[in-house]
């Protein structure tokens, strides 16, 4: 275990801003289309964080024309350029799963003052 420590200590990311669960974010994400590279905003709400170390993620969840659209994002991905909090969120769960089944004002998470 300590040898998969060592190995990952490289990728791991220093600046990681601090973020929680309920929190509005906006990544910026590399997408590749050919050889070309681009950098890609995705906003949405913080539903869940998993795991630790190199493997830890985090899902967002966003509404896009009525679909509702979740991505899971590695934090140490090196395809994940940047992490911007937006707003801060008032929450008393760990995952918010119970928000894929509300829609409009019910879907919304206070904004912590």
């Amino acid at each position: 275990m300590d040898a998969l420590k060592i190995i990952s200590a490289d990728s791991v990311k220093q600046e990681i801003p601090a973020f929680e669960v309920g929190d509005t974010v906006r990544i910026g994400v590399n997408i590749r289309e050919g050889d070309k590279e681009r950098v890609q905003m995705f906003e949405g709400t913080v539903i869940a964080r998993k795991g630790s170390g190199i493997s830890e993620t985090f899902t967002v969840r966003r509404v896009s024309y009525g679909v509702g659209i979740e991505r899971v994002f590695p934090i140490h991905s090196p395809n994940v350029k940047e992490v911007k909090v937006i707003r801060r969120g008032k929450v008393r769960r760990a995952k918010l799963y119970y928000l894929r089944d509300r829609v409009g004002k019910a879907a919304k998470v206070k904004e912590q003052v």
